[in-house]
């Protein structure tokens, strides 16, 4: 997915809710044995439950909420239940980008996380394996456009992105919703903060060839990268590792079309959507 996308964090609802069951089922005097099959879960279910690893189903809810005749103290807390969908690994890196003075984004896979549209976030988290619930897409998607205020928001930030040519050819989530998120591109690349610039697929080499980057520097002026794989994400923080990454993009900026160039082009993949 890009921009973190991986097991969620365990928030503290979750963990609150797993005490409750745990501090019910520990008065009934039962084993997570004991209590899986009353349930009709696992053991490993019921354990990932009320360590707050795992988003209990409604049917665990009502189930447990009956078994121990709660009068609500399993229901009531499952109502308020939210995990923190952004991995571990991106967590660090969304809390600075969130104050930084300039972000830079080099992405060669998917649309940038801070450009996508909703529907082409839906048809990501949609596909994405192994799968997730309906709940968690919704979760993911909110997460998501939360983090987009950042665009609008924090004018005073620079941001720039370089994006593939290819990239922006494919028609993820059909000819509607691409032809809808080039247009949205387009009207983010009017913005005085924001610098879209696309790399063309006929440029046979360039600086970034050796994957994705971000690039961000903070208010006391010290500057961190980030690169992403599946399922993995790493923060650089030591100065001559960035070093090496704002060598690569500044060459990549020249290397891409120009500001104009990049819009002209753009507005031709919207008309021949």
């Amino acid at each position: 997915m890009t921009d973190g996308d991986a097991e969620p964090e365990i928030s503290d609802s979750l963990k609150a809710f797993g005490e409750v069951v745990k501090a019910f089922r520990k008065r009934a005097g039962l084993t997570q044995e004991q209590f899986a099959p009353q349930v009709g879960y696992s053991v490993e279910t019921v354990s990932s439950v009320e360590q707050g690893r795992r988003f209990p189903s409604p049917k665990f809810v009502d189930r447990s909420e009956e078994f121990f005749d709660a009068f609500g103290a399993i229901k009531g807390p499952a109502k308020h239940l939210s995990r923190e969908p952004v991995a571990n690994w991106f967590r660090r890196w969304a809390a600075l980008e969130a104050k930084a003075l300039c972000l830079y984004t080099y992405e060669n896979r998917l649309i940038p996380g801070l450009l996508q549209i909703e529907a082409y976030q839906r048809v990501l988290f949609e596909e994405q394996l192994p799968p997730l619930g309906d709940a968690e897409i919704e979760e993911n998607i909110a997460f998501r456009v939360k983090r987009q205020k950042l665009l609008t928001e924090r004018v005073n930030t620079a941001y720039s992105f370089i994006i593939e040519e290819h990239v922006l050819r494919r028609e993820t989530g059909g000819p509607e919703v691409h032809q809808a998120q080039i247009e949205h591109i387009l009207r983010m690349s009017e913005r005085r903060s924001i610098e879209i610039q696309v790399m063309e697929q006929r440029r046979g080499n360039h600086a970034g060839l050796a994957g994705s980057m971000q690039l961000l520097e903070t208010p006391d002026n010290r500057w961190y990268g980030y690169v992403e794989a599946q399922r993995a994400g790493l923060l650089i923080s030591d100065a001559k590792e960035v070093g090496i990454l704002q060598m690569r993009y500044a060459r990549m900026r020249s290397q891409a079309l120009t500001l104009e160039d990049s819009q002209s082009l753009l507005r031709q993949m919207r008309g021949a959507t």
